[in-house]
């Protein structure tokens, strides 16, 4: 996987669908599609996940440097970001990713956005792994 590279810088919200809905609202796992400008996306497979749970902003300087290590780590509520890369059914790859920050008081929930569409580096190891 080391060998995908960004070809486009996409940055915008999704809405996504699962199965079964998530157990918790702010750790939802990799959904099972997507829809981007009126288009749906099935997943094939999540190829990784990682997640990014430091305090940006005004919100950086608001916790005590240990307790701000430990919410790095695990997260607090409202900060942070679950990052998912997934191939879809027509063969294309994608980063997408949970804002687990909420947009409003009224709408507590985070938002979903599509970060990026990668593609193999080079067309022989493109080929060799069959896209």
């Amino acid at each position: 996987m080391n060998d995908l590279k960004p070809i486009s810088l996409i940055a915008e919200p999704i809405q996504v669908q699962f199965h079964q809905p998530p157990a918790l609202k702010k750790r939802p796992g990799c959904p099972n599609r997507f829809i981007w400008r009126e288009r749906t996306f099935e997943i094939m497979e999540t190829l990784s996940e990682w997640h990014d749970y430091r305090r940006r902003g005004r919100m950086a300087h608001n916790m005590r440097p240990h307790n701000a290590a430990t919410a790095a780590r695990r997260g607090s509520w409202g900060v942070g970001r679950d990052y998912f890369r997934v191939a879809t059914r027509s063969g294309r790859i994608f980063d997408l990713y949970y804002d687990r920050a909420p947009q409003h008081a009224a709408d507590r929930e985070g938002s979903w956005f599509l970060y990026r569409e990668l593609s193999y580096g080079d067309a022989a190891g493109s080929a060799a792994r069959g896209r």
